[in-house]
């Protein structure tokens, strides 16, 4: 064990595998210890049970409960996380026989969201979906909150608000949502600039971890002016970025586009995370292209990419093109890859790290935005410079010359301009 994994809070997994149950139990659990990771913690060791069923009163049952609680004891584990939500009963049941802190999948994840927001907004989200999940639960959460101090699953509202009557939690979840309604009609005001400006939106859409911050970067560095401020933070880790970021950069025929970053999606993703989050998801509706970008190393990645389609469709945001990005091939073998055609149609093959076919992946930007847009030659006369400050302001040229008869450019513009300026074609 390493030093600085000896102040990291110990911890246990429980995993259960149902009958019908998609992802096999060690992966998920795999996925599970990611989770712990990315909270702070370190896993010392995991239980797995298979059932045919759930039991209403402690989960896994109380013998299996029994089990855990000498576990804790043997390996000095503080805290025990299972890899599915629990009620509030079973929460507290499992507390009372195991004596440690108890922690679902569901509160794990917030409390690494609680964590990493940063931005006003996602901080405000990120505890709105702390409180209205702990809503039901206080009872549960009475015997490790009782006292102050940190550790996984206690991040954000607090523990005094937590323990205050249901009509003051309630009054705080209204005061929330009043909040954040006042920060989207801020981002419906900034929204409705973005449509003003002609520009295309493209969103980076799909798994927590699978590249899309680190693929971003990669497009800004190579597409854009190469500002180091406009770079996102991207590692290898869960949930390593949040807040929705958004981007200018430029396709190879010189055309300004949006690009918007969105926060990743994993199994099992808390509804109340979902509907918190669902104001920023919305950022995916303007989108006029996303980019579902899927890590093509992980053996996993059917689920991943059917758990990502659920989300969209959920988001109603499946009428829009969508291209299909295989990112980390540095990792994978292509010849390995069983895609279900279901979900992908239209695909390329990346690497974000080595820089691999991002030029083609612009180009194939390009060719599907190219049905909104169209390449022209303008010549607007001397008495219409409204006009080509707002073409200034918002395309690029190929060029742009000044002539008798007034100003001749030439630029890829959206179907809407491109009728208010067909008097002007030449």
């Amino acid at each position: 064990m390493k030093i600085e994994d000896i102040r990291k809070e110990k911890t246990l997994i429980v995993g259960v595998q149902l009958k019908d149950d998609v992802m096999d139990i060690d992966d998920s659990m795999n996925e599970l210890e990611q989770l712990v990771s990315a909270a702070g913690g370190i896993v010392v060791t995991r239980v797995m049970q298979r059932k045919d069923s759930i039991d209403p009163a402690y989960f896994i049952g109380r013998g299996k409960a029994i089990e855990i609680k000498n576990y804790c004891d043997e390996l000095n584990i503080n805290t025990v996380v299972f890899n599915d939500e629990l009620s509030g009963a079973q929460l507290r049941n499992l507390e009372e026989i195991i004596d440690k802190k108890v922690v679902d999948r569901t509160n794990l994840i917030l409390d690494i969201f609680a964590n990493r927001a940063n931005s006003k907004e996602g901080k405000l989200q990120v505890k709105l979906a702390q409180l209205r999940y702990r809503l039901p639960r206080l009872v549960g959460f009475r015997q490790y909150l009782s006292s102050e101090g940190g550790g996984i699953g206690t991040r954000g509202p607090g523990e005094q608000k937590l323990e205050t009557d249901r009509r003051h939690l309630l009054k705080e979840i209204n005061n929330i949502e009043r909040a954040l309604g006042e920060v989207e009609k801020t981002r419906d005001i900034k929204r409705k600039k973005r449509k003003n400006s002609s520009l295309p939106i493209v969103a980076l859409v799909g798994y927590t971890n699978a590249g899309k911050s680190t693929l971003l970067n990669k497009i800004m560095k190579m597409y854009s002016d190469g500002d180091a401020s406009k770079k996102v933070f991207a590692n290898d880790m869960l949930f390593a970025t949040l807040d929705t970021s958004l981007r200018k950069a430029k396709l190879p025929n010189g055309q300004l586009f949006l690009l918007t970053d969105t926060v990743g999606f994993v199994s099992k993703l808390p509804i109340h995370l979902i509907e918190a989050f669902k104001g920023s998801l919305e950022e995916i509706r303007y989108a006029d292209l996303l980019l579902h970008v899927v890590d093509a190393s992980n053996k996993n990645l059917d689920i991943q990419i059917e758990t990502t389609y659920n989300i969209l469709k959920d988001l109603q945001v499946l009428n829009k093109p969508i291209i299909t990005v295989f990112n980390k091939m540095d990792k994978a073998n292509i010849g390995d890859l069983i895609l279900d055609n279901r979900y992908v149609e239209k695909k390329i093959f990346i690497s974000s790290k080595y820089s691999t076919n991002i030029d083609k992946l612009l180009k194939m930007i390009q060719d599907n935005l190219s049905t909104q847009y169209r390449n022209v030659t303008l010549i607007v006369p001397y008495d219409n410079q409204s006009l080509v400050s707002y073409l200034l302001d918002n395309y690029n040229f190929e060029y742009i010359k000044y002539k008798e008869n007034g100003v001749e450019l030439k630029l890829n513009i959206n179907i809407a301009d491109y009728k208010r300026c067909s008097m002007y074609l030449v």
